[in-house]
């Protein structure tokens, strides 16, 4: 856990000068504290003590005549022109292919330098310490970076609006995000969560478990229409009953997996869950912590949303073998669906099929919405998919997938965003 808000801190590290970053002894600053870091020097007298409890006084008040208002991330006081950027607590939710507006306001007395001196920066949080950027403003002059092209603009609600719009939301947006605004030599920040709406689902390659690195995992997820899940989704995967006995990675390069129902083979009946997420006889979230993601191999707990297109099965004359089922989606305009599609036709669309068709991987499975006893699940069983343990060398059809085509306009007509 991070020091209490408004609190003194000793760093192991130099205090950070005006404009510079805090370094990695400090955490990072400003995500989701609605106070400042008071950096104390290595030796502090008894003037530098009275005068770091002073402040520490001060910010109190300030945070107290903040309260039941939006959430003040922190505030650089200044005589004059100080800034104060404000954004909305929590976090904000979308899906894929969705639009969304990332809320950040400032106030900024600009009696005498006015609002076109303001910069107005969003980055991204890519590491704890590292951040990539998303998108620019300096008075009439905008820009959006990567994959942010054409998808972000600023909202423009008024002066003090700093709101970011992104449009067709990806996969791969997903995550905390800064927005920054600068004047002169004064700045403040503010963070704003983006979290997506989807389903959490376990990923092995066809060679069997604990096969993946971690960045084998990556690709594997990105392969089957996903990214790898965070232990934040996977903890909502178990709340939602997700009950999984083969370790996987995650995002943070963490090891765990979910257990609903505690059993001997599986971490066992007085095991611990994670921090939070239960543990003992009620089941949880069990946690290898964070391993070698170079030498260490497990399998991947992967991440989709919404699905851009259709999920369909097609049922042949007779049964096929995995290499004629390419074919027979492409004689539909079709391709054969991939581990994620399914699982988001399963849970967002409640596709429910009880017959086993061919996927991209491979691997043979089928979406249960309503488990039944002839279909390899007895009532009440919270699991909703069945992949076979060893695959048949034929299925009885296949599962195909035709995407949805989306044009990406702006509100002034068909020329894309920026």
């Amino acid at each position: 856990m991070g020091p209490p808000q408004d609190s003194v801190y000793m760093p192991s590290q130099p205090c950070p000068r005006k404009g510079e970053r805090s370094p990695s002894a400090w955490g990072p600053l400003g995500e989701g504290r609605t106070g400042r870091m008071v950096c104390a020097r290595a030796a502090l007298g008894p003037g530098a003590l009275w005068a770091a409890a002073w402040g520490v006084l001060l910010l109190t008040a300030a945070a107290e005549a903040q309260r039941g208002r939006k959430k003040v991330v922190h505030v650089l006081e200044g005589e004059s022109g100080s800034v104060v950027v404000q954004t909305a607590p929590g976090q904000v939710v979308s899906h894929r292919g969705g639009t969304i507006v990332l809320p950040c306001r400032y106030h900024y007395e600009a009696a005498t330098h006015g609002h076109d001196g303001v910069r107005l920066k969003w980055t991204k949080v890519v590491d704890p310490l590292a951040f990539a950027d998303v998108f620019v403003a300096l008075g009439p002059q905008h820009r959006a970076f990567g994959s942010y092209r054409g998808r972000a603009e600023l909202q423009g609600d008024g002066p003090g609006d700093a709101s970011l719009v992104l449009r067709n939301v990806t996969l791969q947006d997903y995550g905390r995000y800064e927005c920054e605004v600068t004047n002169e030599l004064e700045d403040d920040t503010g963070m704003v969560k983006l979290d997506l709406e989807g389903v959490v689902f376990p990923y092995h390659p066809r060679g069997g478990r604990y096969k993946l690195t971690f960045a084998e995992a990556q690709r594997a997820c990105a392969e089957q229409d996903g990214i790898l899940a965070s232990a934040e989704q996977l903890h909502a995967a178990w709340r939602d009953g997700l009950d999984w006995c083969n370790a996987g990675w995650l995002r943070d390069g963490s090891v765990q997996y979910p257990v609903s129902q505690p059993r001997e083979p599986c971490g066992g009946l007085g095991g611990a869950g994670s921090a939070g997420a239960g543990g003992g006889a009620s089941g949880g979230v069990r946690n290898y912590g964070y391993r070698h993601n170079a030498e260490e191999r497990y399998d991947a707990f992967c991440f989709t949303s919404n699905l851009p297109g259709r999920v369909f099965f097609l049922k042949p004359l007779r049964p096929v073998p995995f290499s004629g089922a390419a074919r027979a989606c492409a004689a539909r305009g079709a391709a054969v669906a991939k581990v994620g599609q399914l699982f988001a036709a399963w849970k967002l669309q409640l596709l429910d099929r009880c017959t086993a068709g061919w996927l991209a991987d491979g691997s043979a499975r089928y979406p249960i919405v309503n488990p039944r006893a002839r279909c390899g699940f007895t009532m009440g069983c919270n699991h909703g998919y069945h992949t076979f343990p060893i695959l048949p060398a034929f299925t009885p059809g296949t599962y195909s997938f035709t995407p949805t085509v989306l044009t990406l306009t702006n509100s002034q007509g068909d020329h894309p965003l920026l």
